[in-house]
């Protein structure tokens, strides 16, 4: 299962994922062997493989023809693909959406092969050993398409209030891959009124995005507490024959930055949340939708409605469920602690700018994403670092108007960075990583951030705060690494940064324990971060009543 609704009714589409597909490892002891392995798959998850690093061919094979269109949802965390023996695409980043189409294939079986590399080089500027694991695999579904010459790439849904009435823009991208130039006409329909667009044109091999705007009455708002969602239903039709359709979701809402505050739909929001790994014991990365389910269940139960999705885009399915939850999201690219001369890596800025075209393309509809995020704790405070976030917001706000952005800093009092976002942000560690009172230690930030920086008078939140906590360890001295100390240090944390009425909110370092790199050993017992407040398996610490407590007391 890839989406929570129906995608398309009448393209024709198969998910190649959700069975077995053959696995053959490139490097080490059973370098060529042949196992079978459910997909998606992160290997790491397999009794032979849970270090490997190095190539993966994974295969699989099905019957189609024609003009075909494959989805790939996340490989870790380079892919090439191959069809029939023939290169077709490749790829860099784990947690991205790419897609090839193949032309004039002709009926019948056919061999799909995906050779994913989760090694670390200098070209791959993003993946590199950090603190958390950088999954090998096919980590995410699958999709073939059967595709028209003319077809429908994606279409964006914009909603905003005008006069007390909901009206949407709509940005339809179409491709036509023909030789010749097409004739086609638009249609649309949402909440049961349809829109047609009237006849358009494209020339041969082109893609072109066309513009309309609706007014709607009689709809529902998207709000937390009432997550109501709308489908879009997109057609192209040929001669008056829908030839092509695509379905998306959306909620009607609105998000803005007012003085200090970010409200939905006018309404200002409070953030208690958690930042949340893709990470599992049995799953690595590649949680399958019960697994997500699960964790959600928890963080609803802990008294949660945010999620920051560290350190990059979360699986479609994932954003869907929150979408249908009213959780709303903190979304943001992949970076973390890259010093300036990670970034000055000439591999850094295009591969960073692509994570975050490929995330705004693939996600810009969900209504739960309230923020985009960039690149946390790095450079911020050099010249060069600042250079690269400019240029990183840039891009965000062509691709986004609607949202504000942010990125997570650690640079404490040095940061030169807080023109640039919407909303200022830090991840702080006061009582665990330094001993200094929460309240005094917060304040003081937040005074030089008014009194310094551009960032004055912006929003401010506390994107990460937590102690670590080992799962049933404990001592006479509540020492640290004691679930104990862990709940002593995050019960003073939360209570001084939400009674801080200059903060609206905070994120939780962080759900659950996860694996690191392995070169993070020595600063990381059990070779995992283990600030989570239940532990790897989702066994909740002592932390986790002390946390439901104070957020529910917020509710």
């Amino acid at each position: 299962m890839f989406r929570m609704f129906t995608t398309h009714k009448i393209r024709k589409y198969q998910e190649l994922t959700g069975k077995l597909w053959d696995f053959v490892p490139g490097q080490g002891e059973h370098a060529q062997q042949t196992y079978q392995v459910l997909t998606p798959n992160c290997w790491e998850s397999l009794p032979d493989f849970a270090g490997y690093r190095g190539e993966g061919d994974y295969t699989t094979t099905f019957m189609a023809g024609g003009q075909l269109r494959f989805e790939f949802k996340g490989v870790s965390h380079t892919a090439t693909v191959f069809l029939d023996g023939k290169k077709i695409a490749s790829h860099y980043n784990a947690y991205t959406i790419f897609s090839t189409v193949v032309k004039d294939v002709p009926w019948g079986e056919h061999t799909l092969t995906i050779r994913a590399d989760n090694r670390f080089s200098e070209e791959s500027a993003l993946h590199l050993p950090n603190d958390y694991m950088s999954y090998g695999g096919v980590s995410r579904p699958v999709i073939l398409e059967n595709v028209s010459d003319t077809y429908l790439k994606w279409c964006h849904v914009t909603p905003y209030l005008e006069n007390d009435q909901w009206r949407v823009k709509l940005a339809i991208q179409v491709a036509n891959i023909s030789a010749e130039s097409k004739t086609f006409a638009l249609r649309t329909e949402i909440a049961g009124m349809q829109m047609d667009w009237g006849e358009q044109e494209l020339a041969a091999n082109s893609e072109k995005v066309f513009y309309a705007e609706q007014s709607f009455t009689n709809v529902q708002a998207w709000q937390q507490t009432r997550p109501k969602l709308y489908l879009v239903s997109c057609q192209l039709l040929s001669q008056g024959t829908p030839i092509d359709d695509l379905i998306d979701r959306f909620g009607f809402r609105e998000i803005k930055v007012v003085g200090k505050n970010i409200q939905l739909n006018g309404q200002n929001i409070r953030i208690k949340g958690f930042c949340r790994h893709e990470d599992h014991p049995q799953f690595g990365c590649a949680l399958p939708l019960a697994a997500m389910a699960a964790d959600l269940a928890l963080l609803k139960d802990l008294g949660a409605n945010s999620i920051r999705t560290s350190h990059y885009p979360n699986d479609e399915l994932f954003l869907d469920l929150c979408d249908e939850q009213g959780i709303l999201v903190w979304e943001e690219n992949h970076a973390r602690g890259l010093t300036e001369a990670d970034m000055r890596n000439p591999h850094f800025e295009p591969q960073a700018e692509q994570v975050i075209a490929e995330m705004v393309q693939a996600h810009y509809n969900h209504p739960a994403i309230y923020i985009w995020g960039i690149l946390n704790e790095c450079a911020s405070d050099t010249e060069y670092g600042r250079s690269c976030y400019a240029q990183q917001f840039s891009l965000l706000r062509r691709l986004d108007k609607t949202r504000p952005c942010s990125f997570a800093s650690c640079k404490f009092k040095t940061d030169k960075s807080f023109g640039l976002p919407d909303v200022v942000a830090y991840n702080i560690y006061p009582q665990w990583y330094h001993d200094a009172p929460v309240a005094t230690y917060l304040d003081d930030l937040y005074q030089w951030v008014q009194r310094e920086t551009a960032g004055a008078g912006k929003p401010f939140m506390i994107t990460e705060i937590g102690a670590g906590g080992l799962y049933g360890y404990h001592n006479p001295q509540h020492s640290k690494w004691t679930e104990d100390y862990q709940a002593e240090a995050l019960k003073k944390q939360l209570q001084a940064v939400l009674s801080d009425p200059n903060c609206l909110g905070v994120y939780i370092w962080q759900f659950c324990d996860v694996r690191v790199s392995e070169e993070w050993f020595d600063n990381r017992p059990r070779t995992m971060n283990n600030k989570g407040i239940v532990d790897e398996f989702r066994r909740p610490k002592m932390a986790y009543q002390v946390v439901k407590q104070i957020f529910e007391e917020l509710a």
